[in-house]
């Protein structure tokens, strides 16, 4: 083993993601396309009130991200949420928060690479359509799953390199465009409603979720009880500061924020040229190739740490005798992701995706205060300032969030909770059978 490199002999994971590996996961997996109609969205709703949205949408997240930061010091194995819930509520809320969050990153990768490759299309007209369309889709699919196969390293040494193409487009797009705002657009104007401000933040917090993915790794990672509290906060911090001076140069360079379908290429335009959105296209494909990377990173995981357990079937906890991946829950999740990026079916699927991490936020916030009053929980090598309180806001501001959820998007979730029972009993009783009649 070479320095700064050991091995998790009960996992049979080679911990080889380090401390900047971590926070630039954490970035990754926070910023992806979003971003790049986000302002808008937020301005239609809110105007100049949406920089105060984004406030206290740092607020929630800054709470949750500290019960996470304290919650994950305690855990050393691969598993996140999952491994969280299973501890704190039992086997049964493990399971569901593993499969709800599994099930959510798989359609969000069919989502995002069939955004890659409609941005794509603008370089490559022939990317997006017919069947160049899904030999770029497959493509993508393979080459990834080949990359995270043959060990975590170079993965996360990609990620690595995604994190820093992505920021560096969105830092010029900041750091010039800022010479170029007008004081006339923070003109005062009747504050937002109360239904259009807290659409405005939930909104947001889908924009700012995401790092609670980057904990899933954690047998992979290097002292993960000290890196994950340090990664996440400060990968939350620079999302909080880097978003808000987005959204501060968007109100401030174009007028028509509002109406804005490409909201950072129309701004770039009016102070770049013409050319800018080439230069914004490119931006978006780095930062949604990063995520696709760390989605397809993390997602197995997943699949992995529940085969762990036997709450699914043991094959999906195999580990590559060479590489040292789980290899099985990489190739299944593989085959899913690929299968609906060409399908399409993710759409209905990918619309739940915040009220799934708002149910892993409450999820993980109430661990926290029952994981305090447990004598037998892991001890935790981080302890969240105020972490009581923190967890305790949390809650209720995640319950508030989750008051503005259509109830379509609640009663899919629902669903999309109630189809992985099957499989947790089924895989119960089966194991149940097979041990009488050992």
């Amino acid at each position: 083993m070479t320095a700064g490199v050991t091995a998790d002999v009960r996992l049979g994971l080679v911990r080889r993601i380090r401390r900047w590996d971590v926070v630039a996961l954490v970035l990754n997996c926070v910023i992806g396309a979003g971003i790049f109609g986000l302002p808008s969205r937020a301005f239609a709703l809110a105007g100049t009130y949406s920089l105060v949205a984004y406030l206290v949408c740092a607020i929630v997240v800054g709470l949750i991200a500290l019960s996470f930061a304290e919650v994950s010091s305690r855990f050393s194995s691969t598993g996140g949420p999952y491994v969280y819930a299973r501890d704190a509520f039992g086997a049964f809320a493990g399971f569901e928060v593993g499969w709800l969050l599994w099930l959510a990153r798989v359609t969000a990768f069919g989502s995002l690479a069939n955004l890659f490759v409609d941005y794509a299309s603008i370089f490559v007209p022939a990317a997006g359509t017919g069947a160049t369309r899904a030999v770029v889709l497959i493509s993508i699919g393979v080459a990834l799953t080949v990359l995270n196969v043959v060990g975590v390293r170079p993965s996360t040494l990609v990620t690595d390199a995604f994190t820093i193409g992505k920021l560096a487009a969105l830092l010029v797009f900041v750091v010039v465009g800022v010479l170029f705002v007008s004081r006339a657009n923070y003109s005062a104007a009747a504050p937002p409603s109360y239904a259009h401000f807290s659409q405005a933040v939930l909104i947001l917090v889908f924009a700012f979720s995401g790092f609670e993915m980057a904990v899933i790794p954690a047998g992979e990672i290097v002292n993960p009880g000290k890196q994950l509290p340090f990664a996440l906060l400060l990968g939350i911090g620079i999302v909080v500061v880097l978003y808000m001076l987005i959204q501060f140069v968007a109100i401030g360079t174009l007028p028509t924020l509002a109406t804005s379908q490409r909201p950072i290429a129309d701004a770039s335009a009016r102070f770049l040229g013409a050319g800018a959105a080439g230069f914004v296209s490119l931006g978006a494909l780095i930062s949604i190739s990063g995520t696709l990377n760390s989605i397809a990173l993390v997602t197995p995981r997943l699949m992995f740490a529940m085969a762990e357990d036997r709450l699914l079937p043991r094959m999906f906890g195999a580990i590559h005798s060479r590489f040292r991946t789980p290899y099985v829950a990489i190739l299944v999740s593989s085959v899913v992701m690929v299968a609906l990026t060409l399908s399409g079916s993710f759409a209905s699927l990918a619309a739940i995706s915040t009220i799934i991490r708002l149910l892993t936020y409450a999820a993980t916030c109430g661990a926290l205060l029952r994981l305090r009053r447990q004598p037998s929980a892991p001890p935790a090598a981080f302890t969240a300032p105020f972490g009581a309180f923190a967890a305790a806001a949390a809650l209720v501001l995640s319950v508030w969030l989750l008051s503005n959820s259509s109830r379509s998007d609640a009663l899919t979730t629902a669903i999309a909770g109630a189809a992985g029972l099957p499989l947790f009993f089924g895989y119960r009783a089966w194991r149940s059978r097979a041990r009488k009649q050992a």
